[in-house]
């Protein structure tokens, strides 16, 4: 009997009776109450409120730029769209480094504010306080490691990390501090394959790989790309399942020589 099938809501508990049972989770970000609504009626386990709303929603270069008000409103969004899934929320750039007060103080604002069911937050050793802290007041905390967006300043690239073996014995050792902290689970994003079956191994919660190999619990993938709304956007990690731009600029150029032919609306389009 497959875990997932047999619940009625998706739960942090679920998901670590998924990785016991072998049981692969799924996860995919969204930003709006439509989106949500279809992803959680298609049976997604998790839906990621993710920073990338900086880049694909408002069309900034990084996801620095988002505020915790606007993490706040599009989670608000999602979570009226959705009935089953476990929703995360990522704690926004700027709203946690400071302290972990400060990080406590945004983890409660998204709980509180949008009725999400957990945050996630990026780092590892430096952020292990803040997660403690926040998993002290039974706020469920997603840790993330490998390549962590928010610190792209630092690195200077999006290339893969962890290559070499002392990022690698790094990360190897956080994801078990983030593990002891509390973590429900860990994304593991652009790291080597191997290293990412190896983490998995070594933990008891669940690991989600975004461009981490296929031997990770579970894998995620930002909507806007995985749906082909975003063409520019091709890492040898996606496999897009449509093509929407596409689809959408057809829609829509017919709807626009239709109305110029006065062919929209017809006599059974009207009242």
């Amino acid at each position: 009997m497959s875990v997932h099938k047999d619940v009625k809501k998706i739960t942090t508990n679920t998901l670590q009776k998924m990785k016991a049972a072998g049981e692969k989770i799924s996860m995919i970000t969204a930003y709006d109450f439509s989106f949500a609504k279809i992803f959680d009626a298609a049976g997604i386990d998790i839906i990621l409120v993710g920073d990338s709303a900086s880049n694909v929603m408002a069309g900034h270069e990084t996801t620095l730029p988002i505020t915790l008000d606007q993490m706040i409103y599009h989670a608000q969004s999602v979570v009226r769209g959705i009935e089953r899934c476990l929703v995360v929320v990522d704690l926004p750039f700027g709203s946690y480094q400071g302290n972990s007060k400060e990080a406590l103080n945004s983890a409660i604002r998204i709980m509180k504010e949008t009725g999400g069911h957990s945050i996630k937050l990026e780092g590892g050793e430096e952020v292990v306080e803040s997660v403690k802290r926040i998993v002290g007041t039974g706020v469920p905390v997603m840790g993330h490691l490998g390549l962590t967006p928010q610190s792209i300043y630092k690195f200077g690239t999006y290339t893969v990390r962890a290559k070499e073996e002392a990022e690698a014995e790094k990360l190897k050792k956080d994801a078990l501090l983030l593990q002891e902290a509390g973590c429900f689970a860990l994304v593991l994003e652009k790291i080597p394959a191997s290293l990412a079956k190896e983490v998995s191994e070594s933990l008891t919660i669940p690991t989600i790989g975004i461009g981490a190999g296929s031997s990770c619990d579970g894998q995620v993938l930002v909507m806007h790309d995985m749906l082909g709304i975003n063409t520019e956007f091709k890492p040898r990690f996606l496999r897009q399942y449509l093509n929407m731009s596409e689809q959408i600029t057809t829609a829509v150029q017919h709807y626009i020589s239709d109305v110029k032919s006065s062919d929209f609306p017809n006599v059974n389009e009207q009242y």
